[in-house]
């Protein structure tokens, strides 16, 4: 990223080899969407060139990539307010027939998606970030300007309500 900073454009290519898919992950979880993720990637990508010189050596480059993406996400989710989200049509595909266990998985998955969608905001996105992308607590503190003790809290609590929510889908009630 120094390099980037002084002037040599080119070697944004090889941040974005190293985290486009990780930031896509993360993206991903937040949407819902793959399109939208692709898109929000490559706005990420764009500010890190265009902010890049508010890049601070001594803070870790992926906590600021990631304020970043959350901050692009954020910006896309108030300028599509009032809006009605499509359903992201891709599903995963297999050439051979899927026995009953994967089945399960994979409804299980889908209630995981489906319960991770409807935390707020605020529960969806230290979760992803955690969860999905393995950040330690310290790094989402300084991602979310905020204590580590309050990220603790946070995730314990999106935790429990996507317990719940997950197995309201299921149709089973919570522990």
């Amino acid at each position: 990223m120094q390099l980037v900073q002084i002037g040599e454009t080119a070697r944004l290519a090889d941040l974005f080899e190293r985290y486009h898919v990780p930031l896509f992950r993360y993206l991903l979880h937040l949407t819902g969407n793959h399109a939208v993720s692709e898109d929000l990637v490559q706005e990420v990508f764009f500010r890190v060139l265009k902010y890049s010189r508010s890049y601070d050596p001594d803070q870790s480059f992926a906590v600021w990539l990631y304020q970043m993406a959350r901050n692009a996400h954020f910006d896309h989710m108030r300028k599509r307010r009032g809006e009605v989200p499509e359903e992201d049509a891709r599903e995963m595909r297999s050439s051979q027939p899927m026995p009953e266990e994967l089945f399960a998985r994979k409804q299980d998955t889908l209630f995981l998606r489906k319960a991770l969608q409807q935390l707020p905001e605020e529960k969806r996105d230290v979760l992803v970030l955690s969860r999905f992308q393995n950040l330690r607590y310290e790094e989402i503190a300084r991602i979310l300007e905020c204590e580590v003790g309050t990220v603790k809290v946070r995730v314990y609590r999106a935790l429990k309500q996507l317990r719940e929510t997950f197995c309201e889908l299921r149709g089973e009630k919570a522990l």
